[in-house]
């Protein structure tokens, strides 16, 4: 045998060759007659649009998924009767979540505590939200609020005003209509709402309206005339100014002073008299500055009331952030 065979099959055979290719033919491979089906490869539009057709489901299994909201600082401290977060009973030391609602039926309550910042009793019949922690939403009900944090760090949001803690305790109330009351029991609370502004001391009151806003503080021992005749003014009725002024005390300058910036033109004169019958203003202070609703002598006759200084109360203006 030549390698010529071996290589090409052109030389002369060895039968040692011979006999094996004879064995190793009984296992070599033999092609099917039937015939092999080719799959086409589908056009490259047709996966384009398959592709495409993928992406708009997955965007819109995306688009209806929502991050858990985070928890915030307010837990369940104490509940009496039917108290609910969400959609689950109140149970102790549960967390409330941002944006979740907290109700209470009739005769229950729930007590909210946060540990930096104070405690917030939920009356019958009430709906709050917690956007953080330091801003919630009254939407009706009752509120006993107990803040140990620093001023202007909590606010409450009601339909017809923001009430901004100044360092206090306080009750809050807003009926279905949206009005509500404020009676503070300890320290401040401004009151706020377009450009309208309240001021509340320890001991007194202020109703807000939820087409008006806050309305005019005034001292919750105030002779029975004078709370009737407020009621009257800040309904509409201008008659009633004068029941006012004829019935207030040196302590009810606090409601003639937030009278110095609402009255009418007109009736500006009358209350800046009473109110510097009841107080005694510096030299400064002029007439014809206040009833121009000069800023500064505004600021001076609120300083002459011997509360709290302008310096301190007007800090409370400032951008709440979302912590």
């Amino acid at each position: 045998m030549t390698e010529d065979y071996l290589w090409d099959r052109s030389g002369p055979p060895d039968p040692e060759i011979e006999t094996l290719e004879r064995t190793l033919a009984r296992a070599s491979y033999r092609a099917s007659a039937r015939p092999v089906k080719v799959i086409p490869r589908p056009p490259r539009s047709r996966v384009w649009w398959a592709a495409a057709a993928a992406a708009v489901v997955a965007a819109v299994a995306l688009s209806r998924w929502t991050p858990p909201a985070p928890a915030t600082a307010w837990r369940v401290d104490s509940f009496v009767g039917l108290a609910r977060l969400g959609g689950q009973a109140a149970a102790l030391s549960m967390s409330l979540e941002a944006g979740q609602l907290v109700s209470t039926g009739g005769g229950s309550e729930v007590t909210l505590r946060a540990d930096e910042l104070g405690t917030i009793l939920i009356g019958p019949d009430s709906r709050l939200h917690a956007a953080t922690n330091r801003r919630v939403t009254l939407e009706r009900g009752v509120l006993h609020v107990f803040i140990w944090a620093p001023p202007r760090q909590f606010v409450v949001d009601t339909p017809s005003a923001r009430a901004v803690d100044l360092g206090c305790q306080y009750t809050l109330q807003v009926d279905p209509s949206g009005d509500g009351l404020l009676k503070v029991a300890l320290g401040w609370v401004a009151f706020q709402f377009g450009d309208h502004e309240s001021f509340i001391p320890a001991g007194a009151a202020c109703a807000t309206r939820k087409r008006g806003g806050p309305g005019i503080p005034y001292y919750e021992d105030a002779p029975d005339s004078l709370r009737q005749s407020l009621a009257l003014l800040e309904r509409g009725d201008d008659a009633a100014l004068p029941g006012v002024l004829a019935a207030a005390r040196p302590a009810d300058a606090l409601t003639l002073w937030h009278l110095l910036t609402r009255a009418a033109e007109r009736d500006r004169g009358a209350v800046f008299d009473r109110f510097a019958q009841l107080v005694t203003l510096p030299p400064e202070v002029t007439r014809a500055a206040v009833l121009r609703r000069d800023a500064h002598s505004l600021d001076v006759c609120w300083d002459a009331l011997s509360l709290e200084n302008t310096e301190w109360w007007r800090g409370w203006e400032r951008r709440w952030d979302s912590r």
